[in-house]
């Protein structure tokens, strides 16, 4: 029985922090890291199945080049703007499990002394909610928790995305559980009910990319106005891939992540230098390599791609930064696909310049 669109302000204010405190889907695992090719492992995940079949969390699975333990990946969006999702909805529990784990979580807090006013009521009308098919506008209620559809479909909740540093970020997703049939996509007003999209920006976040530690001739310790050769060769650099997917009963979707380099920018790291070319950016070649690897005889010819320091680093070294730039896109279940913002990783080098000495005769 659907009533008016205030109640669910009463609703929110009171129950979500207290009913919903325990039935948060856990963080998802993680199980995966880089292999020495940084390709990455598959994870091992249960998604915590029981004795009915239904999963009890849908945890995402990654696979491919990712960081270990679920930490962050190592790639920097170009676009300051852009940030993955701080959270989103997910499949949860079938019919009979969840309301096994919702009526205990009511009843356990109407029972805890001195729990009554705006909180006591919120929670009663939750308990309507999925007991007394108890509505309002937009939000149907159900009768008996749905048990009569368990095996049909599912009920969301919501997911924390334990890397999103902001608190207020990570818990805006805070709707009550919903249903979902088999088969059928989550109404249109969760608008941060898991997508392909949504899990190619989590690949995104999760990306583990290789070291940018360029050839240098000469390597290491160069002279003062020196050019100084700089590339990367294809064989050992090429594209990473990253893939994220959910797979419960009656909802399997996926979606990878690409990253393909496409220039390198070297800092000397002091500005008593000169880079080639002058906006110290190269492009990738047609055969994918940056660059073009020294040859003997070319010691004096300007690179393609390099440098030239024009003063002596002293005692000391001078912290060359080379930053590639990947290109991002993703592909998806359902043929879903498009662009993710350009990312970037920079590693550092120490480089010696030492003067030219002369000999006077």
């Amino acid at each position: 029985m659907p009533v008016n669109g205030p109640r669910r302000v009463l609703l929110g204010a009171g129950a979500l922090a207290l009913a919903l405190s325990g039935l948060v889907l856990a963080e998802p695992a993680y199980a995966a890291g880089p292999t020495s090719k940084d390709k990455g492992a598959d994870t091992e995940q249960s998604g915590g199945e029981d004795s009915t079949g239904y999963y009890a969390a849908a945890k995402i699975q990654y696979s491919g080049s990712v960081a270990k333990s679920g930490a962050t990946g190592n790639m920097a969006s170009s676009d300051v703007n852009w940030t993955p999702p701080p959270c989103w909805y997910a499949p949860y529990l079938g019919a009979k499990d969840f309301k096994k784990k919702m009526s205990k979580n009511i009843e356990s807090q109407m029972n805890t002394p001195g729990m009554g006013g705006t909180a006591g009521a919120a929670l009663g009308e939750l308990h309507r909610h999925y007991e007394d098919d108890y509505g309002w506008t937009g939000t149907p209620g159900y009768k008996d928790y749905n048990v009569e559809k368990d095996g049909k479909g599912m009920f969301w909740a919501s997911v924390e995305n334990p890397n999103e540093p902001d608190i207020l970020k990570r818990s805006s997703c805070n709707d009550i559980p919903f249903w979902v049939d088999n088969g059928e996509p989550p109404p249109p007003r969760y608008e941060e009910a898991i997508t392909p999209k949504i899990l190619a920006a989590l690949a995104y976040q999760h990306i583990e990319l290789p070291d940018t530690k360029v050839t240098l001739a000469p390597q290491a310790v160069t002279k003062v106005n020196l050019p100084t050769w700089a590339w990367l060769d294809k064989a050992v650099f090429d594209e990473v891939t990253a893939t994220a997917a959910i797979n419960v009963p009656g909802f399997n979707i996926q979606a990878t992540t690409t990253a393909k380099p496409v220039s390198l920018k070297l800092e000397p790291g002091t500005s008593d230098a000169e880079t080639y070319p002058a906006s110290g950016e190269c492009t990738i070649n047609a055969d994918g390599s940056i660059g073009e690897p020294y040859a003997k005889g070319k010691a004096h010819q300007t690179p393609p791609c390099g440098l030239k320091y024009l003063r002596s680093s002293g005692d000391g070294t001078f912290k060359l930064k080379a930053t590639i730039t990947w290109q991002v896109n993703w592909t998806g279940t359902g043929g879903a696909g498009g662009d993710l913002p350009d990312g970037n990783f920079g590693t550092t080098q120490d480089i010696t310049v030492q003067e030219i000495q002369a000999v006077n005769r």
